[in-house]
């Protein structure tokens, strides 16, 4: 869902982006995706309107979410025990929700003086898929994207699905592209990636390029510049498939990283 998110103003983010929601209502869509900070626009400037995890952003996202019988996610400005957090919320319609707090703070704007960095890499599941979200610049750190195979009588890997919220501005729209392309081909796993569109409050202009890739970084679907609303069916077979002729996974290099568990 790529839209032209209103600057510092959460309660036009919430009719704007509840108009677009709601059209999807009926159509069996399971998850929606809106874009990074999606309440305010990506700004330092409204931290003093930050609210808790039970505040009126959350409570309309849970009420969203069980109004059209999908998983709702984007991440929002959360304040918590006395810190600032860009959160990734992933909405039930059941009302129960996984949180992500973005990992890697883009310094270049002074995020990372102002927001605390997320610890936990939380995987979350949906009619069998186990999916990885990540917020926006956490796109450019391979090493904690990284999809491993599970240790576990079932096989399969960590993630099937990486799946990014952002506000990533157009002079940088190349690497938002090739990059994305490079994580699906890396990782053995299909990506989904929305972006907003528009211009922001510091005259920022967003080209949105939206898309959703195949493990091999082919695009499933590839917006423009203009708000949409796109629905994509996903396969495994073809994932399961692309595992099994080419097992990358067999020859990576090991690695830790401290991280939340998988939930379903």
């Amino acid at each position: 869902m790529q839209g032209d998110t209103r600057w510092h103003d959460a309660a036009a983010n919430r009719a704007y982006y509840g108009q677009l929601v709601r059209s999807l209502a009926g159509q069996g869509s399971d998850l929606v995706i809106l874009p990074e900070t999606f309440l305010s626009g990506f700004t330092n400037d409204t931290l003093h309107q930050a609210e808790g995890m039970d505040g009126e952003g959350v409570h309309w996202l849970r009420a969203l979410a069980a109004e059209i019988g999908a998983v709702v996610t984007g991440s929002v400005v959360i304040r918590e025990d006395g810190r600032n957090y860009n959160r990734l919320l992933w909405m039930r319609p059941d009302g129960q929700c996984t949180q992500y707090d973005k990992r890697h703070l883009f310094r270049m704007a002074g995020e990372h003086e102002r927001y605390a960095m997320g610890g936990a890499r939380p995987i979350v599941e949906l009619h069998g898929w186990r999916v990885l979200p990540q917020v926006c610049y956490d796109l450019r750190f391979p090493v904690w994207l990284r999809n491993r195979r599970l240790q576990s009588a079932t096989g399969g890997m960590d993630y099937d699905l990486l799946l990014f919220v952002a506000n990533w501005p157009e002079p940088r729209r190349y690497a938002w592209r090739m990059l994305l392309r490079a994580r699906a081909i890396e990782n053995l796993a299909c990506v989904a990636a929305v972006n907003r569109v528009g211009r922001d409050g510091n005259g920022l202009d967003y080209a949105g390029d939206s898309t959703v890739l195949d493990a091999l970084g082919q695009p499933l679907v590839e917006l423009g510049r203009a708000a949409q609303v796109v629905t994509v069916a996903l396969d495994p077979a073809p994932l399961l498939a692309l595992r099994e002729r080419f097992p990358a996974w067999m020859d990576a290099d090991e690695f830790s990283l401290g991280e939340g568990r998988a939930e379903s």
